[in-house]
């Protein structure tokens, strides 16, 4: 049985690690990880939820749609009792017939309300447990007026809570003015920490759950990536123009890999079940989005969702992400 913690205000009760379903929206898209098998990405799923998993996340940005279908058809089988929750994500509108264009931010309420209708469509579901402004509308839609759409989906049922992602202190003060903000989605990894100065504390202050993602820093945490993997990505994932996955960032973030080994083996754990683990020591932290694109891959994350790390534990870590200068924001909880 995996630790469960409450997410917020809401009445949902979350494992404290959940399945992200970005890599599985598969390659031919600005933002893919690569070529994806569709029976590989339900297999994953269906293991992650075998092994106690009650919550998934996705977006209807991923695969342009594709991320959501293959999530409805891995869970299309199971018994209501055993479904896990579903959160999906709005707001990003892409052209079908340029699927190397970036996705345009939209926060117009009309295009909020189609984004949940194709959602619930692709997912196969009447209500979304949790859907997330993906990003801040970059068309000069106030927080205040799409979010005011946000809570109007609660009331009418179409949405069961709702939330926002990867937006800062003053964008959630502006939403939470115009309605409870009951869900928030920000990065965090032991690369990436700089949420834990901010927008974690605003959600702690406000009753708002935290849903972490990238905790595993998009694989470079896994304690399997290499400088030969980097070099080999393809120009299909987005990973192989990402500056943390090249020259001096690379460096530094595997040579912060080499410095947690230890760690993780006192603890009987491998190097993504630790880094997993210390975003949920992050106080506010409810739980952490972690993705896989095979079943064996839930195996290396899952122990994260119990692993208690002591005094010592945190101190080394926080030694290891300083001597490697390893990303931004505080080094220890």
């Amino acid at each position: 049985m995996l630790q469960i913690a409450r997410l917020g205000r809401t009445d949902m009760d979350l494992t404290r690690v959940g399945f992200g379903a970005w890599a599985i929206g598969g390659a031919d898209w600005t933002n893919g990880w690569g070529a994806q098998d569709d029976d590989d990405s339900v297999q994953a799923i269906r293991h992650a939820v075998e092994s106690g998993v009650n919550w998934i996340d996705t977006a209807g940005v991923y695969g342009f749609g594709h991320s959501e279908e293959v999530v409805a058809r891995a869970l299309r089988d199971l018994p209501p009792d055993d479904r896990p929750y579903v959160f999906t994500k709005g707001g990003l509108v892409w052209d079908p017939a340029d699927r190397s264009k970036p996705a345009t931010r939209v926060g117009a309420p009309d295009s909020i309300r189609r984004d949940v209708e194709s959602s619930l469509r692709r997912l196969g579901v009447e209500r979304i447990d949790l859907f997330q402004m993906h990003w801040p509308a970059g068309d000069d839609t106030p927080v205040e007026e799409y979010w005011q759409t946000f809570r109007e989906l609660v009331d009418e049922g179409k949405i069961r809570a709702a939330g926002l992602s990867n937006h800062d202190v003053e964008q959630l003060d502006a939403a939470e003015s115009a309605g409870p903000v009951d869900a928030l989605q920000p990065p965090l990894s032991l690369i990436h920490r700089a949420a834990a100065a901010d927008v974690i504390p605003w959600a702690a202050a406000h009753d708002t759950g935290v849903i972490v993602y990238s905790p595993m820093a998009s694989g470079l945490l896994t304690g399997s990536f290499t400088a030969e993997r980097a070099a080999a990505l393809g120009a299909d994932d987005w990973r192989s123009r990402d500056g943390q996955f090249t020259g001096d960032g690379l460096r530094r973030n595997l040579g912060l890999v080499e410095d947690l080994r230890p760690i993780a083996e006192r603890n009987g754990v491998g190097v993504a079940a630790l880094a997993v683990a210390w975003t949920l020591h992050v106080p506010g932290v409810t739980a952490a989005i972690v993705g896989a694109r095979r079943p064996g891959q839930v195996d290396g994350w899952i122990a994260a969702a119990g692993l208690r790390l002591d005094a010592a534990d945190l101190d080394d870590i926080a030694a290891a992400v300083t001597a490697n200068d390893t990303g931004t924001g505080p080094v220890r909880p």
